[in-house]
Formats: C-alpha cells, structure tokens, sequence
C-alpha cells in the first residue's frame, strides 16, 4: 500500500534523513523508534508533507505523493496526528472531531468514535484544552480518524501520558485497526506500547535504520538497547 524508497530529508544545509527506505501492507503495524533526535518525528513530518523532501520517493496506493501538499495527502489517503497532539484548546471536544471532516458536506461523527473513545462522548461539549493529556490524545486520533485515512501517523503518541491510557489507547488502536481497514505507522520511545500493536520494528539512529524485527521474532532487549545507549 505505501513505499517509501531512499527518502531524504535536510534542515537547511543539515542532511537529517539517509537514504530511508521501507514498505507499509494494508491493515500493517510498523514502529519507528529510537531515542530523542534521531530523526522519528521528520520522518514523520515529511511523510505528511510539513517538512520538504530533498529526493526519494512516497507512495501510496500507486500516486507519488513528494510533492503533493499536506492537504493533498491527507485527501490521498493519509491521516496524521503529530507530537504533542495538537488539539484545538477553545472548540469543543465535538468540534475538534467535526474539523477533521470539513470534506464532508453534512458532517455527522460516526458512532465508531464514541464506541472506541467513549469518554469523549461524555465529554463532548467540554473545551478540548480542559481535557487531560490522554484525553486529549485519544481526540487527536479521533480527529484523524474521521477523515477516513488509509494510512494513519501518530507522531509519539505515548507522550506525557499515564500507563493505564496508554493501555487503552492500545487496545482501542487494535480494534479500529480491524474494522476501519486502515494501516498504521507510529513513532515511540515507549516499547510496552509498541509491542501490544507492532507487527514489525524499525529502529532509527542518526537518520538512518540499523536495526528492524517482527512481532515474531522481535528482540526487545536489543531495541531496549537502542533506546537507551
């Protein structure tokens, strides 16, 4: 469904990204992980667009998408829910989730939202910026969700976030996962997350894969290494 092959990415004269190349299948789970600054959240960036890529290619469902504007991607079939969240802080909780849907003529939010989420249907008309930081996580993918992508992004999804949520979010991510028919790409730090949806790893350091695995082989104390070194 997605092929990312030799992505390259720069901050101004700074080559972040070398030569990234790999494939997402439908309905996949792929992790990117590695520690602080080792490039998970421009490799994020650029797959949606906010960061420009230098060369290399991004394609999804056969359309290269490298020079495509975010919009344009989101619109091709990606959904995108960045570091820190990102939520609209004055609208409402009903709102934020409506303005992932400004395509839609007459939007109405799908009960599978509320059904996953369901303290953001008890919630919905408070402020989205008075609502917890998993609260607020789980909106933010809510927000994606509703725009029907084919490839969700979620940017360190885990940050700042109690155990117990993260947990939940988990479990919620699986069961989407299922019946929305959508793959996903995530980068962490947090290995417990990723080992309860990942089907396969990819670690990253300095810009550039070293390491990868899959749910059925994975060596989490060598990725445990990675991520701590």
């Amino acid at each position: 469904m997605l092929k990312i092959d030799n992505l390259n990415v720069f901050y101004g004269e700074s080559h972040v990204l070398h030569d990234l190349s790999f494939e997402l299948s439908p309905g996949e789970t792929v992790a990117v992980m590695g520690r602080n600054g080792m490039g998970k959240t421009t490799l994020m960036k650029s797959l949606i667009g906010m960061i420009p890529t230098r060369s290399g290619r991004i394609e999804l469902n056969g359309r290269e998408l490298v020079k495509a504007k975010s919009y344009e991607r989101v619109a091709a079939g990606f959904g995108f829910v960045p570091q820190g969240r990102m939520i609209f802080p004055y609208l409402s909780v009903e709102e934020n989730i409506l303005s992932g849907m400004d395509r839609f003529r007459r939007a109405v939010i799908p009960e599978y939202i509320y059904d996953a989420f369901p303290v953001l249907h008890e919630m919905r008309a408070r402020r989205g910026g008075n609502l917890s930081g998993g609260q607020q996580q789980q909106l933010a993918i809510a927000r994606a969700l509703v725009s029907e992508p084919k490839v969700l992004i979620l940017d360190e999804p885990t940050e700042g976030i109690q155990p117990s949520i993260i947990k939940d979010i988990a479990r919620a991510l699986n069961r989407l996962k299922k019946e929305r028919d959508f793959a996903l790409i995530v980068s962490e730090q947090v290995l417990a997350f990723t080992l309860d949806i990942a089907d396969r790893f990819l670690i990253i350091e300095k810009g550039r894969f070293v390491h990868s695995d899959t749910r059925a082989n994975v060596d989490a104390e060598r990725i445990t290494r990675y991520l701590t070194i």
